[in-house]
């Protein structure tokens, strides 16, 4: 089990900062295109992913990405909607306590995967509505991918 540079108040305050005023098709679409021009300024070979109410907005895959991203992404989704938060806040809730996901909740892993790179789209006074994902790079940088698009996203629009 690898140490995560994040504390589970870091990851908290995350999911406390990064909440939308509203998020419309529209802003996936932005938010989505934000994203790969992000992954393409590195050469990031990912996919990604925003949902709303579980119907899919945003999706693409950048050279480099594999079929394997499509099954991380779906993984990391399903921790998001169960539990409603990050799926590297998920992971650092069981490790702090000692344990890992996998051992504490008994989950299938072809299901379930609590790693790095899925954010629930909060909307303030509503709670979550969706979730963005980026799976490729190793699960601290894709965490980190998604935190940095949604923060650029919201300086924009001054949320």
């Amino acid at each position: 089990m690898t140490a995560s540079p994040y504390s589970l108040a870091d990851l908290d305050a995350e999911e406390e900062e990064l909440q939308f005023g509203s998020f419309t098709n529209d802003d996936a679409w932005e938010l989505g295109s934000a994203l790969v021009s992000a992954a393409r300024a590195t050469a990031a070979p990912v996919a990604i992913e925003i949902s709303r109410n579980h119907s899919r907005l945003f999706y693409a895959a950048l050279t480099g990405a594999t079929p394997d991203n499509a099954s991380w992404i779906e993984r990391k989704t399903r921790v998001v909607n169960r539990f409603g938060h990050s799926s590297l806040h998920v992971r650092q809730a069981f490790v702090e306590r000692g344990t890992t996901f996998e051992e504490a909740l008994g989950l299938d892993p072809a299901l379930y995967a609590a790693h790095g790179g899925a954010f629930p789209v909060l909307v303030r006074s509503v709670g979550q509505v969706g979730v963005v994902v980026v799976s490729g790079l190793p699960q601290i940088d894709d965490h980190r991918m998604v935190v940095g698009a949604l923060r650029a996203f919201m300086a924009r629009h001054g949320e």
